[in-house]
């Protein structure tokens, strides 16, 4: 008798993306994100914005999820939301919708890490996508996190290294900021590095020792490098942007890949994949397969769709928790800070 195939709806809400998706088994069904425009305005995500926006998009976006996949509520197995990390307020919705669904249709409720959902969206069924074999080493890379994690199975995973302070999309973001651009900057420094000079600025990199990252003093030395600039030609960055953008960029990756590099020779591992919004970047990805082909490892590299926050990737661990029997209660609550001491840091169960 065939066993039958696993139908998670996955609820991803940690910041200002509302996103549901249906995973059935490994295949992705649909994967609906709404984005919230408003924070433009602010030059960052404005938490109580984001919930509010949150409030209003969830259920469209899961009827719009359930209609794309061909299925009804009927026919979901179980309901994945990301519980933390994130901002509060924004996790409340997806935390509440899930357990108010679930209550209602009877269904298993599993709560799921945001960062083991960007490592385990490199096991979705892609046609002539190889999936990583483990163990692995994950360079979880977003706008909150930058961590090196160490994955041994789908639910047994070791962070080895975290960033102390800022997180190396905040890094990119900031730096954009004193470069003019609008939020979300990142992108807009990527964009433009690919016309600019990676050597033609230096800036000091962080020394930190161990596996661990730190962004905040590189953040420092941009800023104090372009009011200086700009101090004796106030038209610098116009007349420089390319060549500026190119050259943080190129500072940031380095810092990144540095440390992957020193990660290996603890952990020597054949496999080494990417996750996380900033792994969406050109430059890494580039210089990741650079060091790959120089050092003989497979890489892994997500499409851009399962880069930043989406419903996709929480699915597909729920899907993992689901066989486990790994399931939470009514009583469970958002968190906005899942620490590596929390025994829940990473999987339940």
């Amino acid at each position: 008798m065939r066993q039958k195939v696993t139908t998670i709806l996955g609820i991803e809400t940690s910041c200002d993306d509302t996103s549901a998706a249906i995973v059935c088994g490994n295949t992705v069904l649909s994967n609906v994100i709404a984005g919230q425009e408003v924070h433009r305005l602010y030059g960052g995500v404005v938490p109580e914005l984001a919930s509010r926006a949150h409030q209003k998009s969830i259920v469209p976006v899961v009827d719009v999820a359930l209609n794309k996949a061909g299925i009804s509520i009927d026919d979901i197995d179980a309901v994945a939301f990301t519980r933390g990390p994130g901002l509060l307020g924004s996790l409340l919705v997806g935390t509440s919708f899930a357990k108010a669904f679930c209550l209602a249709k009877g269904k298993p409720l599993i709560d799921v890490n945001h960062m083991v959902g960007h490592v385990l969206a490199h096991f979705i069924d892609r046609q002539g996508h190889e999936k990583p074999k483990f163990p692995f080493i994950c360079l979880t890379v977003s706008g909150g996190h930058t961590q090196l994690v160490l994955v041994e199975d789908y639910l047994s995973m070791k962070v080895v290294g975290t960033t102390r302070d800022d997180a190396a999309g905040e890094a990119f973001d900031k730096a954009a900021k004193m470069l003019g651009f609008d939020y979300p900057g990142g992108p807009l420094i990527d964009k433009h590095a690919a016309e600019g000079n990676p050597l033609a600025f230096s800036f000091n990199k962080p020394q930190i020792s161990g596996l661990d990252f730190s962004f905040s003093g590189l953040k420092t030395s941009i800023m104090y490098f372009l009011n200086k600039a700009q101090q004796k030609d106030p038209d610098f960055i116009a007349k420089h942007l390319a060549d500026l953008c190119a050259s943080i960029q190129h500072v940031i990756v380095d810092v990144l890949i540095e440390k992957l590099s020193k990660a290996l020779e603890t952990y020597p591992v054949q496999d080494i994949a990417i996750a996380g919004g900033v792994s969406a970047n050109s430059g890494l990805r580039s210089s990741l397969l650079a060091f790959g082909e120089k050092h003989q490892k497979t890489i892994h590299i997500p499409p851009f769709e399962y880069c930043t926050d989406n419903a996709a990737m929480i699915a597909i661990t729920g899907k993992y928790l689901f066989e486990k029997k790994a399931f939470s209660n009514q009583h469970i609550s958002a968190s906005a800070r899942l620490e590596s001491s929390d025994e829940n840091y990473l999987i339940r169960l």
